[in-house]
Order: C-alpha cells, then structure tokens, then sequence
C-alpha cells in the first residue's frame, strides 16, 4: 500500500520530499552578454520593412545596397528608411560604407549565420 496521499491542494505529499530534477546542463547555454547581443539583433528583425531591407542588401548581386536604391521597392521617405538602416546598422547587422554623398551598406559576414545557429536546437 502506497504512503502517497492527496493534501487539500491536491498536491502528492509522497513527491514534496523527493528532491527535484537534476539540473540541466548549461555548457551550451547563453551567457547574458550573449542574450543580450541576440535580443537586440532579434529586435531589429521584429519589424517588416527591417527584414525586407536585410532581404533587398543581402540579395544585391553587388553585396551592398545604396541608400538611394531603398525608399522605392519599401514604399518608404529617405528619413524613414535611414532610421531602419541605423537600427540595423547600430544591432550589427548590416555595415555602413560613406561614399560622397552616398551611404553603402552590406550584411555584416557571419551575422546571420550567428542568428540562425541560435535556433537550431541541438542535443
């Protein structure tokens, strides 16, 4: 006959005693400066017209976009445009070349594929 019973909350009072499951293994875990970097370059991903930015720079047969090429396949004004760029620019994922008048930009090599490691799970 079991020991176990039912208290008032409906809890197993056999299983209070039993200590808790093994702690899991943390060699693969985030530190917080890593959390921290992947949050915010996952926070700049949050937003379509960011996304289709990375989309249109990293498709460019050229390997960079100029601004100037932007405001028109986004259906977006130039201030709104560099505001999104400076985003991804300041999370590092894109890198900005100042050529004249013109600004240049590029996918940061790596990057994306530092992003889509995180979320592949791995046993």
């Amino acid at each position: 006959m079991s020991t176990s019973s039912i208290n008032q909350a409906g809890t197993d009072t056999e299983n209070l005693s039993a200590p808790c499951c093994a702690p899991s293994a943390t060699q693969n875990a985030l530190n917080p400066e890593e959390a921290e970097l992947l949050a915010s370059r996952f926070k700049a991903l949050s937003d379509p017209s960011r996304l289709r930015i990375l989309s249109i720079v990293a498709s460019n047969m050229n390997a960079e976009t100029c601004v100037c090429d932007l405001p028109e396949p986004l259906g977006l004004k130039q201030p709104t445009v560099s505001h999104h760029l400076k985003i991804l620019v300041d999370a590092g994922l894109l890198h900005r070349e100042k050529r004249g008048v013109w600004a240049y930009y590029s996918i940061v090599p790596r990057t994306l594929e530092s992003l889509q490691s995180t979320l592949v799970f791995t046993p």
